[in-house]
């Protein structure tokens, strides 16, 4: 991130070199056939635990790089810049079940899991979204009753995303209800469910245009059997530790938005500077050259809002609207780029030999994954109008 650039220590700027490069030499040569082939390089992940890209944030005891969140967001805005969905896996693996266990695990759980996943010898998946609530979390379906000391799990969770079969899953499913001043309100948990388990069936979803190297995922529990000690954090606290990492991962999500939107901010000058019409640069037309500059205060007002965020959540003080806003912008200046720099490429930039068709599909999820951009502005007026009375 060009901020943090301007800013940082020794260290940071050999991280940044070290993420550079290891995107140039492995993944840039690669990039597009992978991209047409919708096929993910397992081997990458592989090759960036090594690195220890993996286990960003994984205290060293327990294998990982103990790290800090303004590494972690450099590492991924420069992966970002080169290939969406290596930067998008990336992303995912270190905040989501990774951090999940780190933060809320027990010992066992954290001994079992945090070694591999930090060194990319297994895969995680997620599983909170389910067909028919999306977004709302607490009208989940999912449901896990009491069966003695064990818990019987039953249920499906769809748009579940990753980069290859998963080696287990966080699950969340309603294990009660609890009565609130609004009505019941479901109580919401967080299983580890390893895959293999008898009733556990996951099934590759539908092909999505943006992030073709990505994949989604269905599950399906049909009476699966779990023991207490696969409770990750506390029965009921499931809505309380997927909160904080949804929010958590917004901060990521403008991070990858970054490093797409710098990609794209260089396509678009470097071809403005060099494509000539009547006789001169397209770029010294003021219909493309405000869109140049429109792309350079976007790209730079997103750099400053995300090293804001990774300061607030250094320091503790990051709070849901913080990073909704982060999301919202991010995205939408993501979007409006890509947009952009395919009107000033004109019909070359649809065509599949140039990566701008790629930058632009996969630039469209970003306003819908995570949280869509309604949702994102529901939490800041909600944190807005709810001390006021609204």
């Amino acid at each position: 991130m060009r901020y943090l650039k301007a800013t940082n220590s020794d260290e940071l700027n050999f991280i940044r070199e070290s993420a550079k490069d290891f995107a140039k030499k492995e993944i840039l040569p690669n990039v597009m056939k992978w991209d047409e082939a919708q096929y993910f390089p397992v081997e990458i992940f592989k090759k960036m635990g090594e690195l220890g890209f993996m286990g960003v944030l994984v205290p060293e005891s327990y294998g990982g790089s103990g790290l800090g969140y303004s590494e972690y967001v450099t590492i991924i805005d420069e992966i970002s810049q080169v290939c969406g969905s290596v930067g998008l896996s990336l992303a995912a693996h270190n905040s989501l079940c990774t951090q999940h266990i780190a933060q809320f695990g027990n010992e066992d759980q954290k001994m079992k899991w945090l070694p591999k996943l930090a060194k990319a010898e297994h895969i995680g998946a997620w599983g909170l979204t389910e067909t028919g609530t999306g977004s709302d979390a607490g009208g989940m379906n999912t449901t896990a009753i009491q069966d003695g000391n064990d818990w019987i799990l039953n249920g499906s969770k769809h748009f579940i995303s990753g980069p290859c079969l998963p080696d287990f899953a966080i699950v969340f499913a309603s294990t009660g209800e609890d009565p609130t001043p609004r009505g019941n309100r479901k109580r919401i948990t967080a299983f580890l469910v390893d895959v293999g388990q008898k009733g556990f069936d996951i099934q590759e979803g539908n092909k999505c245009i943006s992030y073709r190297g990505y994949k989604n995922f269905q599950l399906s529990f049909n009476d699966v059997r779990l023991s207490a000690k696969q409770i990750l954090g506390e029965e009921g606290q499931g809505l309380e530790l997927s909160s904080k990492w949804l929010s958590m991962g917004r901060i990521w999500v403008g991070a990858t938005c970054c490093g797409k939107a710098e990609r794209i901010f260089n396509l678009a000058k470097d071809w403005a500077a060099t494509r000539r019409q009547f006789g001169k640069s397209i770029g010294t037309f003021q219909a493309t050259g405000f869109r140049i500059a429109d792309m350079a205060i976007g790209l730079k007002t997103a750099d400053l809002l995300v090293a804001d965020a990774v300061m607030q959540a250094t320091l503790g003080k990051m709070n849901d609207a913080d990073a909704a806003i982060v999301k919202v912008y991010c995205s939408e200046m993501l979007n409006k780029a890509a947009d952009d720099t395919i009107q000033i490429f004109g019909g070359m930039g649809l065509m599949e030999e140039m990566p701008i068709e790629r930058l632009w599909r996969d630039s469209r999820l970003e306003r819908i994954w995570d949280g869509t951009s309604e949702i994102q502005k529901h939490i800041i007026t909600r944190s807005i109008l709810r001390p006021l009375g609204g």
